[in-house]
């Protein structure tokens, strides 16, 4: 439930289904304006300025600014924080942190590994997240006490699974070419007493934890934007979101989650040898 100032229950409540209605009305939007572009011919440009690749489309600029417009009209006092377009007001009480589509690389690719986060903070802090992958027609939830899927299988909770060491754990990154040397040489630490490992995956590799079907992601060089919508899924599945140090994520930085405290415990241990 997101934290609120109203003062009577009643108007809790109310305020509680707004915020819910609109973070879904985010979504579809988002998605109607994405969708078009998916598996075309569109134009990429390359954000990096030294020789990384960092893609970017007319489907992220578009879909934040059609999210941005809406957030406007309705929540004129709120913050956003946005990948595309930067940020307005985040010193607000209510920040929204957008990420149109995480996972540029494999959306320009043709799969449909990517997804729009959407994530709703309050003093600093996130409150509620949303990953919606249109294509596939799913939503995965959260608010730091619950989280939930809908798609074409329906609607049901998602819980992460048990997993009591390492060697048992399946871990996924997006890929270790994104880290630096030394962040390598220590997820590779990890790597060698996982009983699998894989990459790819960006967002969905944090909803499929939160799903029960993985154990753990390690990765480094995120934004808020690409972590501060999981938080709240992956918690409220019953898992644990950090930086490196154990401390909170939703700055973005080396990223670890994990859905047993075990597993978390142990891959820290590793990464800070």
């Amino acid at each position: 439930m997101l934290p609120l100032s109203a003062d009577t229950h009643e108007r809790s409540v109310v305020t509680v289904i707004d915020f819910t209605a609109f973070i879904e009305r985010l979504a579809t939007v988002s998605g109607e304006t994405i969708l078009p572009f998916f598996r075309t011919s569109l134009g990429i440009e390359n954000k990096a300025i030294k020789s990384e690749f960092d893609p970017v489309t007319e489907a992220d600029r578009a879909a934040e600014a059609v999210m941005r417009r809406l957030i406007r009209e309705n929540f004129p006092l709120h913050g956003i924080v946005g990948e595309e377009f930067g940020n307005e007001r985040d010193d607000a009480d209510y920040v929204w942190v957008l990420d149109p589509i995480d996972g540029t690389k494999s959306f320009i690719s043709g799969f449909p590994i990517w997804g729009t986060l959407i994530a709703l903070l309050h003093n600093g802090a996130p409150v509620y997240g949303m990953m919606h992958q249109p294509f596939i027609g799913e939503r995965f939830s959260g608010d730091n006490g619950a989280a939930h899927y809908h798609g074409p299988s329906g609607l049901r909770k998602l819980l992460v699974r048990r997993c009591a060491s390492l060697g048992e754990a399946v871990m996924f990154t997006t890929s270790p070419l994104l880290m630096n040397a030394s962040d390598r040489a220590a997820f590779e630490r990890v790597q060698d007493n996982v009983r699998l490992s894989r990459y790819g995956g960006d967002c969905y590799s944090y909803c499929m934890l939160a799903a029960g079907h993985l154990d753990l992601v390690i990765e480094t060089e995120l934004k808020p934007y690409d972590i501060a919508a999981l938080i709240p899924i992956v918690t409220g599945a019953g898992g644990i979101v950090t930086t490196w140090e154990g401390k909170p994520a939703q700055g973005g930085g080396r990223i670890i989650a994990a859905g047993d405290a075990r597993v978390h415990a142990a891959a820290l241990a590793h990464l800070n040898r």
